[in-house]
């Protein structure tokens, strides 16, 4: 009987073979298991990021995987030497794309490659001439994952399913995330190529922002690289790997980074091969960003994408969804869309016009063959002016508040939870950013408790019906959002966070929840309700409430938001209803804030 790598072994070389049938030098790589990325490179003409034609503008390589009615449309990308996060390779002939199979069984796929002038940026299957492998196909079979929690290829797509939540679409998870938000400028690290060490250092701060500085390199997270995690180029990238180890070893799922910030706060992070440049990328830089994405989908970390910040967004063809524009949606879709947990962000603290967002949300959707979730980011103050017109917008899945002011944010989050649910489709409603922006979150050595975070930010988005947080690190502090070098400066911030995802997860049935502050007397508290089933109340100030049951017979427990742990009993531990009830008193330090949980007996 064959052991298990030789059977594995066996069936990649029969895919190779079998993608080989119709005469073209097809190579596929990657598992071939549900959920896993599934990589087919193609042999095709010669081509460097410099040449003429333009590989990335002027060739278009789609390949259309099907599986009975089922039918996936990925678009692919010019790939160097196919091996360029390795070579730092300028050219080569090898193209390239990415499929993550959402089904085990036989899958066939045939190639589209043609050119003609700016044929990329182009959604008509006709537009230009056949080229090369154009109508290459064949065959190869997937098996089933065998991966295990955190790794997101043991749960499959995070996909928006019509609720406040996203979902995971193989295990049917909903999804609530915790994160960082800083540093902002995560991808500017000095071991991906041509990332300029110094070349945006200022020695004053704008106004209102912080001090540009080198480049990261994350030193203080060289302990958390663990043997055997990937690195490039003899041993870059570990201390980049290292720190999304830590977080995740934190119980984060979520980090937050944009792709390009160029003459923004940053003016360190892009795609292209200059800065200067905005038709053509370099191969190598990322292929370099995809290994540590992929290293993210091991530990079950959710990519936020922010594709652009306010003092850029104007950059690419004015602002419009031209050209520029398409192509570096393009290249981010079809890089890095195989993911399965991405948030495309469409801008931070965006001033394009509503329908400019709206054109660019729809582009994300033709193109991406995994819908992924769009939102967008705006100004404290702002809130109605961007998101009202996008209510109900088919190609849009929430906002990614910023929050000038941190008592707003429970307020905040329900309006939008309410609004958008009475448009007719649900938005998943995150906390993307707290202020004030000198401040944030301070590190851990300055305000080791974090009360007025944990209450106001985390539970207030959490218990507004909220779908998660991502923490800003203010620039008046050590390790902010453009120097940042060390998470572990807010170890008690990832607990604590931590802490509340855990409760949601393991207690609450929250995708069929709302907000219902009126269920409760107390006039700060915050109530999370499936009425007649389960009631979670958030005393900020500890403390009591009377609570408004349906029929039944109710048990009432206590959770501690400030140190987590099992559900304990307080001074009152059954409920009947129906009326209004006292909760009864929390387990031990009752000024403090306290979580109470009440549940109808089964």
């Amino acid at each position: 009987v064959m052991k298990n790598w030789q059977t594995a072994l066996v069936g990649l070389l029969a895919s190779i073979l079998c993608a080989r049938t119709s005469g073209a030098a097809v190579e596929i790589s990657g598992e071939l298991k549900q959920w896993h990325d599934v990589v087919l490179t193609f042999e095709g003409p010669q081509a460097s990021e410099a040449g003429v034609p333009n590989p990335f503008r002027d060739y278009r390589l789609n390949v259309t995987f099907t599986q009975g009615e089922k039918r996936v449309l990925a678009p692919g990308h010019f790939a160097a030497d196919g091996k360029a996060a390795e070579t730092g390779a300028e050219s080569g002939n090898k193209w390239r794309v990415h499929f993550v199979p959402d089904a085990t069984g036989e899958w066939t796929y045939q190639a589209s490659f043609r050119t003609g002038p700016d044929i990329a940026v182009s959604l008509d299957p006709q537009a230009g001439q056949p080229a090369a492998y154009d109508g290459e196909s064949g065959k190869f079979t997937v098996g089933p994952s065998d991966k295990s929690k955190p790794d997101l290829r043991a749960r499959g797509l995070l996909r928006y399913a019509g609720q406040h939540y996203l979902q995971f679409a193989g295990t049917g998870e909903y999804f609530i995330k915790g994160g960082a938000d800083s540093p902002e400028n995560f991808l500017a690290y000095i071991e991906f190529d041509q990332t300029p060490a110094n070349a945006a250092v200022q020695p004053t701060a704008k106004e209102g922002e912080a001090r540009r500085a080198p480049k990261h390199r994350f030193e203080p997270h060289a302990r958390d690289w663990r043997a055997g995690d990937p690195t490039w180029q003899g041993g870059k990238g570990k201390n980049i790997i290292g720190a999304l180890n830590y977080l995740s070893g934190k119980g984060m799922n979520s980090v937050y980074f944009l792709t390009m910030n160029v003459t923004g706060d940053g003016d360190d992070v892009w795609p292209w091969t200059a800065k200067e440049e905005r038709m053509r990328f370099d191969c190598s830089k990322l292929d370099q960003w995809e290994i540590v994405f992929s290293h993210m989908d091991r530990l079950g970390l959710m990519l936020h994408v922010v594709t652009q910040e306010t003092e850029n967004d104007q950059l690419l063809d004015g602002g419009e969804l031209g050209p520029q524009r398409k192509l570096y949606y393009r290249e981010l879709i079809a890089r890095f869309g195989h993911h399965l947990a991405i948030t495309w962000n469409l801008g931070e603290e965006n001033t394009n016009t509503g329908q400019q967002r709206q054109d660019f949300a729809r582009f994300f959707h033709d193109l991406d063959p995994y819908d992924h979730a769009v939102v967008v980011h705006t100004f404290p103050g702002k809130y109605d002016e961007v998101y009202q017109p996008l209510l109900g917008f088919a190609f849009l899945e929430g906002p990614s508040l910023q929050m000038g002011k941190m008592d707003q944010t429970h307020t905040e989050t329900i309006k939008w939870v309410e609004r958008s649910a009475a448009a007719g489709r649900k938005w998943m409603v995150c906390l993307d950013e707290i202020g004030p922006a000198d401040t944030g979150v301070k590190p851990d050595a300055d305000d080791f408790d974090h009360d007025q975070v944990r209450a106001q930010a985390l539970w207030g988005n959490l218990m507004g019906g909220g779908a998660g947080c991502e923490w800003y690190f203010g620039y008046k502090f050590p390790h902010n959002d453009l120097n940042l070098e060390d998470w572990h400066s807010r170890d008690h911030l990832w607990e604590l966070t931590r802490y509340a995802l855990e409760f949601f997860q393991e207690y609450l049935p929250f995708a069929e929840m709302r907000p219902q502050d009126e269920l409760t007397a107390a006039a700060n508290d915050y109530c999370f309700a499936k009425p007649g089933d389960v009631y979670a109340i958030y005393l900020p100030d500890g403390g009591t409430t009377e609570l408004k049951l349906e029929t039944g017979n109710y048990t009432a427990d206590w959770f501690n938001p400030r140190k987590g742990g099992p559900l304990q009993k307080g001074g009152v531990s059954s409920l009947t209803g129906p009326g209004v009830r006292s909760i009864g008193v929390p387990p031990s330090e009752p000024e403090k804030d306290w979580v109470a949980l009440v549940r109808k007996q089964r």
